[in-house]
């Protein structure tokens, strides 16, 4: 006789499930979507660490502080990420970078004395100094030589991605031009003035961006006490102020016209410190 414990034994059923989906379920859905987003993040960080100096401060600056440092460091430009628009506050990091691009150049250590970068009321003064025996022109002509060539080129490059506008002024010493008796000091610091400005349109400095092209000849000498000295030959480019806010009015240069023309003495610039020296006709003849 059967114990009565035996027929009290509960009854166990097993079931089996057809397929292949229990053994997955939808885990792998939120795998694969991490990975995507790490893939994502992983882009971003290798194409901002490619990218230009002044994108990686504008997109640092907005997660630091995207009301407050954004509205300084950014573009207002359709079409570049790598603009920015530079006001008193940031114009000393312009002059950074511009370092850093003429340190790259390939005569950088025979031109260093002859490029000097100014702070100044009117903005970011750039001289490129002439010397006794030429730097950057031919000696006596307009004409750009090739160190004059490689450095507008490629300040032109970093300047054209900004909204600023830019002036040019050309400048020479006090010695006379006897060469043509049709032309002097006034058409040669304004015809140097118009070269520069002709490269630096063809490798991106937009046609809108140039302010003014002057001509002071001797008017405005960087070494007034002496006049001969091969640092007043020189050309100037002035990267103007923007106004950071709307209330805000940007320094301006005198209004002298669009239109690229040699300046007389009643043009002249605003004060400005300048370095090493310049290159000019220091014989009547050009070379």
């Amino acid at each position: 006789m059967a114990n009565g414990s035996d027929t009290k034994r509960p009854i166990i059923i097993i079931k089996k499930k057809g397929g292949h989906g229990g053994h997955h379920g939808g885990a792998w859905k939120v795998a694969y979507a991490d990975f995507v987003t790490a893939m994502m993040a992983l882009f971003i960080v290798l194409w901002l660490m490619n990218s230009s100096k002044q994108l990686q401060v504008a997109v640092g600056g907005y997660f630091k502080d995207p009301t407050g440092t954004a509205k300084k460091v950014g573009s207002n430009m359709s079409g570049s990420g790598e603009n920015f628009t530079l006001t008193r506050d940031n114009m000393p990091k312009l002059k950074e970078e511009l370092q850093k691009v003429v340190r790259q150049m390939s005569h950088f250590e025979k031109l260093k004395n002859q490029i000097e970068m100014t702070v100044t009321a009117e903005g970011l003064r750039i001289e490129l100094l002439e010397s006794s025996s030429g730097t950057f022109f031919e000696s006596g002509k307009p004409e750009l030589n090739g160190d004059g060539k490689e450095l507008l080129v490629a300040l032109a490059q970093e300047l054209g991605k900004l909204p600023n506008k830019i002036s040019i002024e050309g400048h020479t010493d006090a010695k006379p031009y006897t060469v043509n008796r049709d032309y002097g000091n006034w058409e040669l610091s304004a015809d140097r003035a118009n070269t520069a400005r002709r490269l630096m349109q063809t490798s991106g400095i937009r046609d809108s961006q140039i302010s003014q092209v002057r001509g002071f000849a001797d008017q405005n000498l960087r070494m007034p006490a002496n006049p001969l000295d091969p640092s007043n030959r020189r050309i100037s480019l002035i990267v103007q102020y923007v106004a950071k806010d709307e209330d805000e009015q940007p320094a301006k240069l005198p209004e002298v016209g669009t239109e690229p023309a040699a300046a007389g003495p009643e043009t002249q610039a605003a004060p400005e410190t300048a370095t090493p020296a310049d290159e000019k006709p220091t014989s009547p003849a050009p070379q």
